[in-house]
């Protein structure tokens, strides 16, 4: 290990669970100094333990995407840690609820649509806007953006969720449009689908493990100089929009 400026520094929003988690881990596995961005102070903490147990260097960021105060006390826990933030992985995200015909547009309830959004949509806009600074010192930054191919219009996949879907369909939308900002920048972004793993956020009634799911954004996390920019991907592929 050569000196600290050396080590490349990951930051995964959502990383105290499930896919978040073992992004992480794989992350962790690969060299990178992770940081564990989560809102439970607990919960980050024990993530952090685990991760350091498996031998990788990581430490906590509180961190709750849906506040400008906390993103930009993150950002700046980060710079202070690190100095410079190679990958950003947006994990952080939500389903929202669905009882009683809460996501079935005929009868959607907005409430639930905007706070699906705040975290899924604004929440990585405020994210990566706070680290972006971070990013541009790093010589091969990544963005990788967690999507669903249930946002995709082509594949309409999964049940009718009416305010998460549509979520993902814009975050994927907004990856393109940064990927066409940074075109002429080293910062490489893409939005990424694990399938659907058993997590507490599928009611762990799913066919693929987190380590499954989370291979896709390590990929993508590092990705060569001349790796594809603006695109959706998954294990076998590009993934219809």
């Amino acid at each position: 290990m050569g000196p600290v400026n050396d080590t490349k520094t990951a930051l995964v929003t959502g990383a105290n669970k499930g896919i978040g988690f073992a992004i992480a881990q794989g992350l962790g596995a690969a060299g990178f100094t992770v940081a564990v961005g989560a809102r439970d102070d607990a919960r980050r903490e024990e993530a952090v333990d685990r991760l350091r147990a498996a031998g990788a260097d990581a430490f906590g960021v509180a961190l709750d995407v849906t506040s400008d105060d906390s993103v930009a006390a993150a950002a700046a826990a980060v710079e202070k840690a690190a100095g410079r933030l190679d990958v950003l992985v947006n994990n952080a995200g939500i389903s929202g609820r669905t009882d009683d015909g809460i996501q079935d547009p005929t009868t959607l309830d907005l409430d639930v649509v905007r706070t699906v959004i705040d975290t899924n949509v604004l929440g990585v806009v405020r994210v990566t806007n706070a680290l972006l600074p971070l990013l541009r010192r790093a010589d091969s930054p990544r963005i990788v953006n967690m999507s669903s191919n249930m946002g995709s219009l082509t594949l309409q996949t999964g049940p009718i969720l009416a305010a998460y879907a549509p979520s993902k369909s814009m975050l994927n939308s907004l990856t393109a449009q940064y990927a066409r900002r940074l075109a002429d920048t080293n910062v490489i972004v893409n939005a990424a689908c694990p399938g659907y793993v058993a997590t507490d956020f599928t009611g762990f009634n799913a066919p693929r493990t987190p380590e499954q799911g989370a291979a896709i954004a390590i990929r993508l996390a590092t990705l060569p100089d001349d790796g594809p920019r603006g695109g959706f991907f998954d294990d076998e592929g590009a993934v219809p929009w």
